[in-house]
């Protein structure tokens, strides 16, 4: 009967220093692969591995498209490179970004859960947002077991929290104490792997489930995708929510919200430009309307100029005091709507 001896390892901000610690604890004959996905900017150039490698007696690299893989190693995910296994080896892919990241923790989660069913073991680290959670989700369903670290020793505890909200979660312990768990789990036998149907995982996002462009998981959404802006499909496990377009980017709702916060912010700073150069050139030729004695022309670009700084200092003031102000966003949404 085999062991456990897949973990496989999600976290984001403030997930190295807690990756570190649970690495330094972790024995030289420990007796499974790790793999690691932390969310880096795809522009960052990783030294990970390194640190990993220096903090613990486990030699740590990133592996390549096809590579094998052996217990007592530890393989992190290249920035802008998603990480997943498949049929005893990795695979190295940049595929669609899964809540607004490359690499993301879902596919590595739920990859190795149909890959290695009752052998793998999801831990969820420090991290913003709930990436991780649909993946973790995935495991159970293939009867993995789910560590996560403890909310209140996490140096950002969303993460944590939305998978302990969401998941029939295992264990949950604070970073000092993850490593001797590890240890005592994958020296549990994992017994033997599960079929588990494909209609019953909501979350399709590999090359091969989405091989058939014609066919789309769940029902179309009334949203549009930020990538790309292509239509949504819309998913549930439970109660989370999960997005995906036609070429593959993926978004739990709470992801999606960010980003399109993100872009909210990005339209408001645009329509605020354009707002205030609007005023600056209708003043300009109120200006020169006045030096030629036109006078009702004056009037009606100073006028113009008027009306555009009033809905641009309506605008800055949203964007000063945060877009979670509500009375900003009522604010500007009155002068919208007048």
């Amino acid at each position: 009967m085999a062991k456990r001896d897949i973990v496989v390892v999600g976290a984001s901000a403030g997930g190295t220093e807690a990756l570190t610690e649970l690495v330094r604890a972790l024995p030289a004959e420990f007796p499974a692969a790790i793999f690691v996905v932390v969310h880096f900017p795809a522009s960052a150039s990783s030294v990970l591995p390194r640190i990993l490698s220096r903090a613990g007696s486990l030699p740590a690299t990133h592996p390549d498209d096809g590579d094998t893989f052996a217990t007592g190693r530890i393989y992190v995910a290249r920035p802008d490179w998603h990480l997943m296994l498949r049929d005893g080896r990795l695979s190295v892919r940049r595929g669609p970004k899964e809540n607004n990241s490359r690499p993301a923790i879902d596919p590595l989660f739920r990859s190795a859960a149909r890959s290695a069913g009752k052998r793998v073991i999801g831990v969820v680290l420090s991290g913003n947002l709930d990436d991780g959670t649909a993946g973790l989700l995935s495991i159970k369903r293939h009867g993995g077991i789910a560590v996560i670290q403890a909310p209140e020793t996490a140096q950002y505890p969303s993460m944590p929290r939305s998978a302990i909200d969401h998941v029939p979660v295992d264990y949950v312990v604070p970073i000092e104490q993850m490593a001797g768990l590890l240890v005592r789990l994958t020296s549990d036998q994992a017994g033997p792997k599960e079929l588990v149907p494909m209609d019953s995982d909501d979350s399709p996002s590999d090359e091969e489930t989405l091989a058939d462009r014609q066919t789309q998981p769940g029902a179309p959404s009334t949203m549009t995708c930020p990538e790309c802006h292509g239509s949504l499909w819309e998913t549930r496990e439970g109660a989370l929510v999960h997005f995906r377009c036609r070429v593959g980017h993926a978004y739990t709702g709470e992801s999606l919200l960010a980003h399109q916060a993100d872009q909210l912010e990005a339209a408001l700073w645009t329509a605020l430009r354009s707002l205030e150069e609007h005023a600056a050139l209708s003043r300009r030729l109120a200006s020169r309307a006045t030096d030629r004695g036109h006078a009702h022309s004056a009037s009606a670009f100073t006028e113009q100029a008027m009306d555009a700084e009033h809905h641009a200092s309506t605008i800055r003031n949203v964007l000063s005091t945060g877009l979670n102000s509500q009375a900003g966003i009522a604010d500007l949404a009155s002068h919208l709507a007048s």
